[in-house]
Order: structure tokens, then C-alpha cells, then sequence
């Protein structure tokens, strides 16, 4: 049970129970629900209700059986003394059908229950009324009581498959999503050192072409001045070279003359 349906059933109460009653003033050991469960065992009161052989005293008895096995005595203690309440055993009247009514719908208004879908508090409260329904029928007949309970218990074991399923499909989802986000983290990490190299290489790559551009400009400069001074050579060699043409000329023709 929720947190939330322990504080609707806490506070909610369609049941119909007796009295209190004072049972003990010394502290003393409480039946757990399944013990109570066990005591009051419903192969038992088959078999005592298909004997169609008891007496009102025994019917009562069978029909109180049945009844508890709705609901399970109360038991609390208040300063040492043990207090004791069971579901009442008083037929009935249409007044208090309507007023099982009235309750019903306001409390589905008051804890504001959703009208469509999963709700606790819903849930909650159709269960206590279908329990006052089955105390109801039980006494005026044991055996339907019975058969409502097991109905009862049916449709609660199916209602707790579903929430099995619900909540290892839920689980399911979760591992899914922790799985997605883990490998999301991984990614964004290999991404972030991926981006990292990639900075890296292009600082290199900057580096090396801003080298190879001042390796390029150097060997045109030098390449430049070789050719200038290669230039400078030829033009000095071509000058010694009309010089020394413009002297063998000049000794040679007196000598023709």
C-alpha cells in the first residue's frame, strides 16, 4: 500500500464497524492480518455453509467469519489498555445505502480522485465501498458474501499483475533512458575530444603553413638576390668583354692602314 493510500484509508471510512470494545488492560501480542487471515479461512466456511446442516447460531457464526475475512478486526492499544473493533454485523437499511452513496461521491470530490486513469486515491475508495457493499450482502446471505469476496480477491490479484507489468515496464524504461543518457555522456565526451584534436591539428596546421609561407618568401628573396647579383655579374662580364672587343679593335686597325 502507498503512502497515499494509507493516509485515504486512515482518514476514509465507508465500512461499517461496531463499537469499540475494551478487550485487555495488559499489553499482549497482536495477530498479524495474515494470521487472522489463516483463522478465518475461507475453505472453512465453504465447507460449513454447503453442509446446509447448521442452525441460526452457526449461520450467524459462519456469516461473521466472512464477514471478517472483509476486513480484520481492529486492534490498538491506548495507555496499556487493548481496544478491539469488528465490522459490524447490524443488517442494512435503504438510509444507509444512501448515505453509502453520499459518502461515496464526496469523498470522490473532496480528495479530488481523477475521473479517468491510474488514481490511488480512487482505488481507495471503490475498494472500501465495494467492502461495505459485500458486508451488506453477507448478511442476508453468507455464501453470496463469499463469492463477492472472491470476486474481490480476483480483480485485486489482476489489478496487482498489472502493476507488476506497469512497474517492470516503468523499470525497464528507466534502465533504458540511464543506458541512453550513459552512452549520450560518452559521446559528448569522445565529441568534446574529437573538437579538442581537431583544434589542435588546425593550430598545427596554421603553424606549418604559416612556416612554409615564410620558407617560400625566404627562398624568393634569396632566389631574387641570386638572380639580381647573377644579373649585375653577366652585365659587368659583357662590359669587360666590349671593353677588351673595343681595344682589339682599336689595335688592329692602325695595323690595316
Amino acid at each position: 500500500m502507498t503512502t497515499i493510500e494509507r493516509v485515504i484509508s486512515s482518514e476514509v471510512n465507508l465500512v461499517q464497524f461496531d463499537v469499540p470494545k475494551l478487550i485487555s488492560t495488559k499489553p499482549m501480542p497482536t495477530l498479524t492480518t495474515q494470521t487472522k487471515q489463516n483463522k478465518y479461512s475461507m475453505e472453512n466456511n465453504v465447507r460449513s455453509m454447503d453442509s446446509g446442516d447448521y442452525v441460526d447460531e452457526a449461520k450467524q457464526h459462519n456469516c461473521t467469519e466472512v464477514l471478517n475475512s472483509i476486513l480484520p478486526p481492529r486492534e490498538w492499544e491506548i495507555d496499556g489498555k487493548i481496544f478491539s473493533q469488528q465490522i459490524s454485523i447490524q443488517p442494512a437499511t435503504n438510509r444507509d445505502v444512501k448515505n453509502l452513496v453520499n459518502k461515496f461521491d464526496s469523498y470522490l470530490k473532496e480528495y479530488n480522485a481523477k475521473e479517468v486513469g491510474i488514481c490511488p486515491i480512487k482505488q481507495e475508495i471503490y475498494s472500501q465501498c465495494f467492502n461495505e457493499v459485500i458486508r451488506q450482502v453477507t448478511l442476508n446471505c453468507a455464501e453470496r458474501g463469499y463469492m463477492l469476496i472472491r470476486i474481490r480477491d480476483e480483480l485485486q490479484m489482476t489489478i496487482d499483475g498489472y502493476k507488476e507489468v506497469y512497474e517492470s515496464a516503468l523499470a525497464h524504461g528507466i534502465r533504458k533512458s540511464l543506458q541512453r543518457e550513459h552512452r549520450r555522456t560518452e559521446l559528448l565526451k569522445s565529441a568534446n575530444y574529437l573538437r579538442s584534436d581537431n583544434e589542435r591539428f588546425e593550430a598545427e596546421l596554421k603553424k606549418i603553413t604559416l612556416k612554409t609561407e615564410k620558407i617560400d618568401q625566404d627562398t624568393a628573396e634569396e632566389r631574387n638576390a641570386l638572380v639580381k647579383r647573377l644579373t649585375e655579374e653577366l652585365d659587368g662580364v659583357k662590359k669587360a668583354n666590349q671593353l677588351v672587343k673595343d681595344q682589339l679593335e682599336s689595335i688592329v686597325t692602325p695595323k690595316r692602314k
